[in-house]
């Protein structure tokens, strides 16, 4: 059996709710590429249905019981067969040319790799504003996130995600892989059309207007190195 070519790897919590549609959109997505992609849910203290549907749905599944999103993607990355590595929550959808655009991508060598445009799932006046925020100290640092995706050999190179950082290991990665695209010459890229849309169930948690109304708690995540706060806002938020 050849390896596939692509291994997604997505991080699950108690994600009965979006998982099925999360591994919808990839199915879609993977049509063009026949069997060349893999799909690795790594299971985080699930107590509802996630390995259930996981399963269902065919993808493997890898289990981690740390409370450090870093230390799970990596878990599942240690899995990986493919050649092409893709990150992506559980509870956000990759459009159908995704796949396709990270392969064409890749395909020249011209990039180390990089993130794709975030979408909500849903919008008012506070969730724009934080998308433009964050879409603003982004494109400020010449990065972009939601879904990122590399060579395996470009993400061991860079000793995947911080396994000392709590939260915001996803801009860490993002800024650690930059560098390393300079070092090789091999630049940072976005996904030109492709995107994904993820869920505003933060904001309907803690209201549309959370980034501004909590200031502390999102600087506190930026950094990464604050436990409760991580707690509070991934690790307990479905429990």
């Amino acid at each position: 059996m050849l390896a596939p070519r692509f291994s997604i790897i997505i991080p699950a919590r108690n994600e009965e709710r979006f998982l099925s549609a999360c591994l919808e959109s990839i199915r879609v997505a993977a049509m063009p590429l026949a069997t060349q992609v893999e799909v690795i849910v790594v299971l985080n203290c699930c107590t509802d249905e996630t390995e259930e549907i996981a399963r269902a749905w065919g993808a493997r599944v890898v289990q981690e019981t740390a409370r450090n999103l870093a230390a799970i993607r990596n878990r599942g990355a240690r899995f990986a067969a493919g050649q092409v590595l893709v990150t992506i929550d559980a509870d956000s959808r990759m459009s159908p040319d995704t796949l396709i655009s990270i392969d064409r991508a890749l395909a020249s060598r011209g990039t180390v790799g990089g993130g794709t445009e975030i979408r909500p799932d849903r919008y008012s006046p506070g969730i724009l504003t934080s998308l433009l925020l964050l879409r603003t100290a982004l494109r400020i640092c010449r990065l972009s996130g939601g879904l990122f995706w590399c060579r395996i050999e470009d993400f061991d190179a860079v000793g995947g995600f911080n396994e000392r950082l709590v939260s915001g290991e996803d801009v860490d990665f993002a800024r650690r892989l930059k560098a390393y695209g300079q070092l090789v010459r091999r630049p940072f890229s976005t996904l030109r059309g492709a995107y994904i849309v993820t869920s505003c169930r933060k904001f309907d948690r803690y209201g549309d207007w959370c980034v501004l109304r909590h200031p502390l708690l999102f600087w506190q995540l930026f950094r990464g190195t604050n436990q409760p706060a991580a707690d509070a806002f991934y690790y307990d938020f479905l429990h």
